[in-house]
């Protein structure tokens, strides 16, 4: 097992991490007891123990009282934190920043998008003439006002392509299990139609509307008993719902024989005539593609081995592809959708050294975001691929939107580390770019700050780059307190992105760290594959080596070192602190993933299987066991201080994980070090969240932070 191999520099690096596991300020008292019952499981003739099975059952009053008694035993350690109120008040103060707007549509001649407006709690849709004309916008569906009794969230929209309507997936206390309901763009009324099950956390949801919008397609999971209860949230086709008829007539349109695990996404060509059905197989990167054409005849036109992840539909009669195919870091191919036959497709922009991320089409150009390692940048094309320059970008930043407007120019997003979010609208004719309206600013002040790129190189060569964000004219003395983050997993790459609760890390000489481990998309498929399934501990390694360069390089050390991820970068976390817990101070983990032995058992880790592996592969068992966090915390060893975050209503990662893990950390730690679990009953996977419930965390978080790595707010750092 690897869990034990330790760096060259692993004696000086327990010698200071003892040096600073002292107490803080507050007191640390035993943790609630946690009953051990043991329970035996055999593997491909391994017998695999553990202690804490019981507390997967949410619904056990013996498992409520458990977890009533763990969040009094962190709040009792969180609300003695000294900065706690003055972290709060400063975050609140950074939350209420100017609107932020994203996912932006433009629909005849309307400009939709979702608005982030503190203090609301949740994003709402909104309506505009142009990005340009903000003044003009009103608010067409706000969450809060539909449903006030509870926490409402707005999933995802998609307009008609007249823009006359709308259609709207809504979600309860961020359970991300989605009704579809139907809004006038022009009134803002609420249709009487109402569209259950088309969204959950599991596979997602989305809708197409038709031509002349007289109704739409949708993704429909199965209702009543069309399926076992075990197969509830599998098994997404597509129907199509007529308006002002009831959904128990929708008819039946494709995906009978789609896999268990389909994760459906629609789109309808511009004019109508086409319904563009992209089918994912789980999460571990394979698509199919089929298209029907107005008279109602399906064409598949790929395949999940045909490596092609996603396609979009042009203004043309074409269909764009971006192919993996002999091609790791990305080609555009084009067919015509009179006959879309995947040999008939021709390369338009060819593989090279850019990772290619996406790629948006307007009436006569191409425009591709590229990631370099992290970073972003847009090259374009016209529509046969011939290259026609570039659109310049700010250093280490990201391009997240591409939005093809009717008159042929686009709106793109663009942000930084230190700089928010920023929508500029590119015209092609004069190959120019200007700021819109819709730009955020931020009551931060962040000009004192840089970010550099720099490598780690870890256990087997590879080079790993991560952004640093620091303050200019840093001293490296070895003192710094430094948060380190990552992700490594399901080809996401770690972009360049703002953060308002950041911004007091930083303020309060806090050191941010983001490393592009593998597992990602940073570079292309190669880099993705070489962190999954049973290569998954590069990931691990990836991450520790960038902990180690920071060490080295005389940023801080291990007593002022702590590591942050969420949700497969909580997997991260639990790997990094049980085969690596000399490395740091203090671990914040949030909705994350620890028994990689059972975690396929949750209805959303069978979609994770693609990706993870399976414990009925006997070479992938072998991996997942030998890095299972949860199965690797060992009895008597000084872990460091951790923060563990969930929500009772996560569809994506069940809780229990966070639970069983929790438990069996308290129980081995000799560090004397807090070991928390902070759980809210009105919150999911975080998406969805409100603004409240979002600051009462980030709260929590960067009190518990301070506290472990000895830093005190300085009201004068703002």
């Amino acid at each position: 097992m690897r869990w034990f191999l330790m760096f060259v520099m692993a004696a000086a690096a327990v010698s200071c991490c003892s040096c600073g596991r002292t107490q803080g300020t507050v007191a640390v008292s035993a943790p609630p007891e946690s009953q051990k019952r043991p329970v035996t499981d055999k593997y491909h003739g391994i017998s695999v123990s553990e202690d804490y099975r019981w507390l997967e059952d949410f619904n056990a009053p013996a498992v409520k009282r458990w977890l009533e008694e763990q969040n009094r035993y962190s709040r009792a350690y969180l609300d003695r934190t000294p900065s706690r109120k003055a972290i709060f008040d400063r975050l609140k103060e950074l939350e209420n920043r100017s609107a932020s707007h994203y996912a932006l549509r433009e629909r005849g001649g309307l400009l939709f998008a979702m608005k982030n407006q503190p203090p609301k709690n949740h994003p709402m849709l909104v309506v505009m003439k142009s990005a340009d004309g903000s003044k003009s916008e009103r608010v067409l569906v706000d969450p809060d006002a539909v449903n006030s009794k509870v926490s409402t969230a707005i999933d995802w929209y998609v307009p008609s392509l007249d823009g006359g309507l709308i259609a709207v997936s809504l979600s309860e206390n961020g359970s991300e299990d989605g009704t579809v309901y139907v809004f006038e763009t022009a009134t803002g009324k609420k249709l009487p139609d109402v569209v259950p099950r088309v969204q959950y956390a599991t596979a997602g949801g989305d809708v197409a509307w038709n031509r002349g919008a007289t109704g739409f397609y949708y993704t429909r999971y199965p209702r009543d008993n069309e399926r076992p209860a075990v197969d509830s949230n599998f098994y997404q086709q597509v129907y199509f719902h007529k308006l002002g008829t009831p959904p128990s007539t929708d008819t039946y349109v494709v995906g009978k024989e789609f896999p268990r695990i389909a994760e459906i996404e629609l789109k309808t060509s511009d004019d109508g005539s086409y319904l563009l059905v992209s089918v994912a197989n789980g999460d571990g990167g394979e698509y199919a593609h089929f298209v029907m054409n107005n008279r109602g005849r399906w064409t598949q036109v790929t395949r999940f081995s045909d490596g092609v992840i996603s396609a979009v539909l042009g203004k043309d009669g074409t269909l764009y592809l971006l192919s993996l195919k002999d091609a790791p870091r990305g080609k555009i191919l084009a067919l015509p959708l009179t006959n879309p036959e995947l040999s008939r497709a021709r390369t338009i922009v060819p593989a090279g050294d850019p990772v290619i991320d996406f790629f948006g089409v307007t009436g006569d150009g191409l425009y591709v975001v590229d990631v370099l390692g992290g970073p972003s940048q847009i090259r374009t094309f016209d529509l046969s691929g011939k290259a026609t320059g570039s659109i310049p970008v700010r250093p280490v930043s990201s391009v997240g939107e591409i939005v093809p407007l009717e008159n042929n120019e686009i709106l793109y997003s663009s942000q930084t580390y230190i700089r928010p979010a920023t929508y500029y609208r590119f015209d092609p004719a004069t190959r120019t770019s200007t700021e819109t309206d819709l730009t955020v600013t931020t009551p931060a002040n962040l000009s004192d700050m840089e970010v550099v790129r720099e490598f780690a190189t870890s256990n087997d060569g590879t080079r790993v780059p991560m952004s640093i964000i620091r303050p200019k004219g840093i001293r490296l003395d070895g003192q710094n307190p430094v948060l380190l983050t990552g992700y490594g997993g399901f080809a996401v790459s770690e972009r360049p992105s703002f953060s308002d609760s950041r911004c007091l890390w930083l303020e309060q000489g806090g050191v941010y760290v983001v490393a592009n481990l593998r597992g990602g998309d940073e570079y292309g498929e190669e880099w993705h594959s070489a962190g999954k399934l049973t290569k998954k501990q590069n990931v691990f390694d990836d991450f520790v080596a960038c902990a180690r360069y920071l060490i080295e390089n005389k940023y801080t050390n291990p007593s002022r070192l702590a590591i942050e991820g969420g949700s497969n970068g909580g997997l991260l976390m639990g790997a990094a602190v049980t085969q690596h817990p000399e490395m740091f101070r203090a671990v914040v983990s949030e909705v994350g993933i620890y028994d990689m032995l059972r975690v396929e058992l949750s209805p959303n880790g069978q979609f994770n299987v693609t990706e993870f592996g399976t414990v009925k592969d006997r070479e992938q068992f072998k991996a997942l066991y030998t890095y299972s966090p949860y199965h690797n915390v060992m009895d008597g060893t000084a872990y460091p201080a951790v923060l563990m975050t969930s929500g009772d209503n996560d569809a994506r990662v069940d809780p229990l994980q966070s639970r069983k893990m929790t438990a069996r950390l308290q129980a081995a730690t000799s560090s004397k070090l807090p070991v928390l679990l902070r759980t809210n009953p009105h919150a999911g996977h975080g998406i969805g969240t409100s603004l409240d419930l979002r600051v009462a965390e980030e709260t929590d978080v960067y009190s518990f932070l301070f506290e472990q790595l000895g830093m005190k707010y300085r009201s004068d750092k703002r």
